[in-house]
Parts: C-alpha cells; sequence; structure tokens
C-alpha cells in the first residue's frame, strides 16, 4: 500500500515506523526540517520529500496522485486540512468521495465540535476529511478507561465498547492466583470470560486450561464490559472506586482530563504557568486549581497526596513526568500514571515498579491509525506492549465457499501461531469464543495476537477469495 504521510514530528515520525517497517509498506515522508528527514531516512527504507504539505506542488512531487492513503499530521490543524482539501481538487478532480483515504491530526476542539453531524466540518461537501484523529482526546479517553477500573494497566474497547479486552497484573490476594484458568468457570459461574494472553517475566505464555496464574503475571482477558469488575476480582483484591485524583499538567489533555472528571471525581489540577492555570481555573466548573510544580515535595505533602487514588502526570516534559510520579508512588499515592514518550523510558519505569502505568501518545494514536489502514475489513486495532503485541476486531464476510473462517469452527480455522480468538459479537450479545464454536458471516471476531508478525496473515485468513485475488493484482 502507498502512504503519503505530511509531518515528521513525534506522531508522523512513529507513524512512518509503524506503516514502514512493522505494516511493509511503500512510505512517503513531507516535511519542511530537511534535518529530522535525514534522520528518519537514515532508520526507516522510505522516501523524503522536503516542502510544505498543503502546497499542490509538493504534494504532487510526493506521489500523492498515486497514493492510496494520505495522512496529514503536521503540528498545524490549519495545514492539515489544507492539505486534504488541495490534494481533492488538484488529484481527485474535485469528486467528492472518490479516491484516496484522507486521514487528518485535528488537535483544536473547537474544529472537532460538530464532527459526525450533518452540516459537519469534515464532509466531502466541506473539508474533505475521511478520517479525523486527535491524540490529546484519544489520549484522554484511555486514561479516563483506567481511572474508572482501579487496578488495570490497559482497558481497550470493542464492538463499540460491548466487549472489552483488559490488562491487569495478578497479585496476591486474588481468587485465581496459584489456580488453574479452567477453575475461572467455578469461581464465577454463568459468566462468560476468556483469558487471551499471559505475560510472564516479559515472556509471553499461551494460555489452556492447566495453566497456573502466578502472582505478577500481566493477564490480558476478554469480556462482556458489563462483567469486566466480576473478572479483574478474581486477579487481584476488589478495589474501591477512584475518589479523589491529582493532575500535574494544565495543557490540553490535563485540562480535557479535569472536565470529564469534575463532576464526578475530587479532582486538583497543578499547573506551573501561572496565566495557563488562572485560564483553566476559570473554565473548569469544580475541579481546584493550583499553581505551582507538581515535583515539589512541600506541595505534594501539603494538599495530602497520600491520601489521593490517582496522580496522573501529563505536563509536555516526560522527564518532569517521571519524577513527579516517583515522587507521588513514594509519598503514598495508591496509583501513579505518568505520560511518556520513549518507549525505553516507558519499560524501565514500569518494570522497575516506580510507576504503575506508563502512557504513550504515539502508541495510542497509531493504534487508531491502523485501523483504518489494515486490510480484511479490520475494524479495531489496538498495539499492547509497546507494540510487541495487538489486538485486533475484524469481520467475517461471504459464505463457506468465499471465506477460509465463515461457517467454520474455531478448531478448524488455521489460525497462525500466537494468534488467539476471544470473544465474538454477534448479533448485539457477547458469544465467548470456545474450540467449538463457529464463525457466522457479519460476526465481529476479537483476537489477541502475541506476535505482530503474523499481523497480516490474519488479514490475509478475513479476507474473501474476491478480496484476495484483488490485492494480488
Amino acid at each position: 500500500m502507498k502512504i503519503l504521510i505530511l509531518g515528521a514530528g513525534q506522531v508522523g515520525s512513529s507513524a512512518a515506523y509503524q506503516l514502514a517497517r512493522q505494516e511493509a509498506n511503500e512510505v512517503t515522508v513531507v516535511d519542511v526540517d530537511s534535518t529530522v528527514l535525514r534522520e528518519l531516512q537514515d532508520r526507516l527504507d522510505i522516501r523524503t520529500v522536503v516542502g510544505h504539505g498543503a502546497h499542490p506542488d509538493v504534494l504532487q512531487l510526493a506521489g500523492a496522485a498515486d497514493a492510496d492513503i494520505l495522512i496529514a499530521l503536521t503540528s498545524s490543524d490549519e495545514v492539515n486540512m489544507v492539505a486534504c482539501q488541495v490534494d481533492r481538487h488538484f488529484f481527485d478532480g474535485g469528486k467528492p468521495g472518490a479516491g484516496r483515504t484522507r486521514i487528518a491530526r485535528i488537535r483544536s476542539a473547537e474544529y472537532l465540535r460538530d464532527a459526525g453531524e450533518e452540516g459537519s466540518l469534515f464532509s466531502p461537501q466541506a473539508i474533505p476529511v475521511d478520517v479525523f484523529i486527535s491524540p490529546e482526546q484519544l489520549v484522554t479517553d484511555h486514561i479516563e478507561e483506567l481511572v474508572h477500573f482501579p487496578g488495570a494497566f490497559q482497558v481497550l474497547d470493542f464492538a463499540g465498547g460491548r466487549v472489552r479486552l483488559v490488562g491487569a497484573r495478578a497479585v496476591e490476594g486474588g481468587s485465581l492466583v496459584n489456580q488453574q484458568i479452567k477453575s475461572l468457570k467455578e469461581h464465577i459461574p454463568g459468566v462468560e470470560t476468556r483469558i487471551a494472553a499471559i505475560y510472564r517475566a516479559g515472556q509471553s505464555i499461551t494460555p489452556d486450561g492447566s495453566t497456573l496464574i502466578r502472582e505478577g503475571d500481566e493477564v490480558f482477558f476478554i469480556a462482556a464490559t458489563k462483567d469486566i469488575r466480576l473478572v479483574m476480582s478474581e486477579m487481584r483484591k476488589p478495589e474501591e472506586s477512584v475518589r479523589r485524583i491529582t493532575i500535574a499538567g494544565g495543557g490540553a489533555i490535563g485540562y480535557r482530563l479535569a472536565r470529564r472528571l469534575e463532576m464526578t471525581n475530587q479532582v486538583k489540577v497543578i499547573e506551573r504557568d501561572r496565566n495557563r492555570a488562572r485560564q483553566i481555573s476559570e473554565r473548569l466548573a469544580k475541579a481546584i486549581v493550583l499553581h505551582g510544580d507538581a515535583a515539589d515535595e512541600e506541595l505534594l505533602l501539603e494538599e495530602n497526596i497520600d491520601s489521593a487514588d490517582v496522580f496522573v502526570s501529563v505536563t509536555n516534559a516526560e522527564e518532569a513526568n517521571i519524577l513527579s510520579a516517583m515522587l507521588a508512588k513514594r509519598l503514598g499515592c495508591k496509583k501513579v500514571m505518568a505520560l511518556i514518550n520513549r518507549p525505553a523510558y516507558a519499560e524501565l519505569v514500569e518494570e522497575s515498579g516506580s510507576i504503575d502505568v506508563a502512557i504513550s501518545p504515539q502508541q495510542v494514536t497509531i493504534s487508531a491509525l491502523l485501523s483504518h489502514v489494515r486490510s480484511g475489513d479490520v475494524v479495531k486495532v489496538h498495539s499492547l506492549r509497546r507494540g510487541q503485541a495487538e489486538a485486533i476486531e475484524a469481520v467475517a464476510h461471504g459464505s463457506a465457499a468465499s471465506s477460509r473462517v465463515v461457517g467454520r469452527k474455531i478448531e478448524d480455522i488455521p489460525l497462525p501461531e500466537g494468534v488467539t480468538i476471544g470473544a465474538i459479537y454477534r448479533d448485539g450479545r457477547v458469544v465467548q469464543a470456545h474450540h467449538d464454536t463457529a464463525i457466522e458471516a457479519g460476526d465481529h471476531v476479537i483476537m489477541f495476537i502475541t506476535e505482530r508478525r503474523q499481523t497480516q496473515a490474519v488479514e490475509r485468513l478475513f479476507a474473501t477469495e474476491n478480496e484476495s485475488r484483488a490485492a494480488a493484482v
């Protein structure tokens, strides 16, 4: 697939790495900074073009006319929107809905206010953006899910939120700890759930009924949303709902998170910039906004950080996020989270236990992008464990004659090594995937992939014969 990426910042570079190296696509990156492009080209087998991403001559030089997907990821919403408009006008013949898929990064909430509604700013009749992505909004949603499910380090939605895949660390006191997985049915009869994967000491274990859950295991399980808390209680002692939350950083993410949570929780926001602190204080209804440094021990003690349920650091400086979260943890906060861009940093702090959850904005954003890049009607993609694993939702199409999965029992489907079918969403209900469960046309099949190299094999598995022939041509 030919993919054109505009912008080589953190998000653009991460997208280029994922789509070129991990997904084996033909990628071209456009940016005004030749130094950044040169460094990117040294690491990846991609083509680069120096220039303004919204200029027609630059888009032509970058091969816009032949691209399958255009992804505008510059730091400017306006540049991203104009680039999509220019692309359609010059390289699509101005035909609404024709040609390539256009994805744009849109940060401002003002542009997104009527998104998805009739007469929206983003439509073939207005600005031709097929898919808009807001990294700040995606990260806010991700953190909010973690707040609502204490004890989880990953909460992922499938089937429109009706099914969730949850990652939780097994700790002493959980009913299933040191028990075989098959005993789960006895513990919570009537609840359908499946353990999709276990990571022990960083290594993947393919679970079966006789597998023992050990203390410290990272357990990923799939269940209907209504049953998540009950299943999680098997991995660790039930935890009280989160009430008191301290947010370090009043930027786009910190402000959005405070606004989401202030009506149901006691929220404090610590912001270093006095003007910004005053600004968000006037816009928030109930949250308390403090001017100060979140890494100031005296300030945290004064604000009773030891009685806080969650501390989440989302400033623009990842070193400050790490230090303030580690300090909050040492001072007695129950759960701490930090926004960390560099995978090596995230892995280091999580493995040491100094921070409970390291949040990667790139990983969250790439997951949203991949849903629109994949073939075989993949409608949802979540990148896990800093890109090592993946959870996807694919729709089964066709008939027994044209599909490799429709009409077949799971035990008869040639799943690649490391791929587990966790659940099926069918006609408004969740069907747990047993060995004798047959896949039907229209099923949303939720899978866990421990080996990323198997992703394309899974896509081919869910493509019909006609789609496979078209891809080959």
